[in-house]
């Protein structure tokens, strides 16, 4: 009996599927077929039709298939780490959690959430867990202040539980920087507290769900509210005045002044870009991973595709 061959892939879905796999190959993370589905930047595929897709990949030696994990490096160990990564995510979630809510008690923030490699539900042994951080209008950088002088004087300056490394207020929500990275942090951020917040957040970056539109909203349904008791209504009277404004800027002014110097090697638009530094941003990136997460994705994707 004559089997009739699958029909071959077709280029834009051959490249969706190479780009969505050689993007979380730079975290030596392998994906699911469902996975490869949401994260693929393209629309008009099916789960079928991407799943058809990497099969036939798999046929013709483009991908390699360990278990129910698509890759198109042949690095057999990966799989087991991702699944030891994904184990140690459920432990690292719940100490979110409880961080979360310390965060959430310190005046001026409005919602919190995470972000990183724990919000695609992976922790490696020496990861750390990131937040990013909604303020009030005018008291960003007093708010960033306060959180890491807690960290420094508390936590001993570990990041290990505790890393605020990008802040907006609830005036600016839209992420200015539009690009696969971006997006990909963006529909991946887990609500941990401000659901309101965060809804409005998803609603001022619909452009990332474009880039992703097979990708779920995340759900909301225990994401406390915006919640403002007592203590920190009354922290956030006394600062709201001319003395909250001029410790806001002098927070904001330091801080800059500190990071210039300090990264005073990096390139002046490398820096404008890993420090980004407004009243109403703050984003604190010294690897600059975007970049090599990008840069490298290119390089990959010529390769594969000139084979």
């Amino acid at each position: 009996m004559t089997v009739n061959p699958l029909p071959a892939v077709h280029p834009k879905t051959l490249r969706a599927v190479l780009q969505t796999l050689v993007y979380f190959e730079r975290f030596s993370y392998p994906l699911t077929a469902e996975e490869v589905f949401q994260f693929s930047a393209s629309a008009g595929f099916t789960q079928e039709s991407m799943t058809h897709a990497l099969h036939e990949m798999v046929h013709k030696k483009q991908v390699f298939q360990y278990g129910d994990f698509f890759q198109t490096l042949e690095q057999p160990e990966w799989p087991r780490q991702r699944l030891e990564n994904n184990r140690r995510a459920e432990h690292y979630l719940s100490i979110a959690r409880r961080m979360a809510r310390l965060i959430a008690a310190f005046p001026f923030v409005r919602a919190v959430m995470v972000s990183g490699s724990l919000s695609k539900h992976s922790m490696r042994a020496d990861g750390d867990i990131d937040f990013f951080v909604v303020t009030a209008p005018g008291r960003l950088w007093l708010a960033r202040t306060m959180l890491v002088c807690f960290k420094k004087l508390f936590l001993l300056n570990s990041r290990k539980y505790f890393c605020v490394n990008y802040f907006v207020d609830t005036e600016h929500l839209e992420i200015e920087e539009k690009n696969l990275f971006t997006a990909t942090e963006v529909v991946t951020l887990l609500p941990m507290y401000g659901k309101e917040l965060f809804l409005r957040f998803v609603k001022a970056n619909h452009w990332a769900w474009t880039s992703f539109p097979n990708f779920p909203m995340r759900d909301t349904c225990e994401t406390p509210a915006l919640h403002l008791p007592w203590p920190k209504r009354a922290l956030e009277y006394l600062l709201y005045g001319r003395l909250g404004k001029w410790l806001d800027r002098l927070c904001m002014r330091l801080t800059l002044a500190y990071w210039q110097k300090k990264f005073k090697h990096m390139p002046k638009e490398t820096f404008e870009l890993a420090f980004k530094s407004k009243p109403y941003v703050s984003k604190h990136h010294p690897l600059h991973f975007q970049a090599q997460v990008l840069e490298s994705l290119e390089e990959r994707l010529k390769e594969l595709e000139g084979r």
